[in-house]
């Protein structure tokens, strides 16, 4: 791949055209982009465009496919217009594009290469990651792309990052070819999708249909904390505030113990007086009489006790009611 740059570079500088010439450092170099987007699918639409500013008198956009002279006679477009519009991708299609525009006599630097890939040539590689998929942020990830196709190298991409790629050489591994990509200490902005392509060194701009996406998730640790800590707090909230209904629940009950006992002692039991009429009203099964007997001492002389205790012995009788 860099064997087809270093042509791009040498060419800063040569004849681009009838007469005129390049004027090195007086126009700012035009932008090349691709829509959708650089990695097309085969038979799919892609439109190059060469952007420079609104004063620009005249456009050429090259295929750099070798150190030929880059002139209009081999341009893909000349003149006011600055996109060219593949239709439908073929292999004929990839490899390295550039541009350049002309302000009143002078022309421009060649823009930066633009790399065309086309996908889809062969089958897709297998795509299995070989540590946690969400890992904190300064760690180490490493990631294995592999495929029976024997392909001479694999490419590892990021959705949202069209010009972050990694290419890494294949090595056979258990009937099948393999790389392993390690990415070391990283960081946030690292996380999204990532794909695996399969490529031949004789094809560098064929690729394989991409793999299975692999999401990669990096979590900054200060946000970890963060998001613990709100986690966190609710819970010990939660946990504070049923620990205090407890204890207010104990607390009413003990004080209401408290007064309950308090009033029983404040409030004995009482007692009905019995009456004659309420003794007569009484079921006799449960009236018990006791007998009284009373002495009633006289004057005399203690020589005839039994006498004496014949005549002043008394007895009456109290009924008392079981209840």
């Amino acid at each position: 791949m860099m064997s087809l740059v270093l042509p791009t570079l040498l060419y800063l500088g040569l004849y681009l055209g009838q007469g005129t010439r390049a004027q090195e450092g007086r126009l700012p170099p035009p932008v090349l982009t691709a829509q959708p987007g650089t990695r097309v699918p085969s038979r799919k639409p892609v439109t190059i465009l060469c952007l420079g500013p609104p004063d620009a008198k005249e456009y050429l956009i090259y295929k750099v496919s070798g150190p030929k002279r880059m002139d209009r006679r081999n341009s893909l477009v000349a003149g006011k217009t600055n996109t060219v519009t593949i239709t439908e991708m073929r292999p004929d299609h990839t490899g390295l594009y550039s541009c350049t525009y002309r302000n009143r006599e002078y022309w421009t630097k060649l823009s930066d290469p633009l790399s065309l890939v086309m996908t889809g040539a062969y089958d897709k590689p297998s795509f299995a990651h070989l540590s946690a998929i969400v890992v904190a942020s300064g760690d180490s990830v490493k990631v294995q792309c592999f495929s029976r196709l024997k392909f001479d190298e694999f490419i590892l991409t990021k959705e949202d990052a069209p010009h972050s790629t990694q290419n890494q050489s294949s090595t056979p591994q258990d009937n099948r070819h393999q790389a392993i990509f390690h990415m070391d200490h990283v960081t946030s902005t690292q996380t999204g999708t990532y794909r695996c392509y399969g490529a031949f060194s004789t094809e560098p701009y064929l690729w394989s249909e991409p793999s299975d996406p692999l999401q990669l998730v990096v979590r900054d640790q200060k946000t970890q904390r963060q998001q613990h800590l709100l986690i966190g707090l609710p819970v010990a909230i939660m946990l504070l505030l049923v620990l205090l209904l407890s204890l207010l629940f104990i607390l009413h009950r003990r004080r209401k113990a408290k007064n309950n006992a308090a009033r029983t002692q404040r409030q004995p039991e009482a007692v009905e007086p019995i009456t004659g009429q309420a003794s007569e009203a009484i079921d006799p099964q449960d009236v018990t009489y006791f007998q009284v007997a009373f002495n009633a001492p006289t004057q005399g002389t203690a020589s005839t006790p039994s006498r004496l205790a014949k005549e002043t012995q008394t007895s009456d009788y109290a009924t008392l009611a079981l209840r």
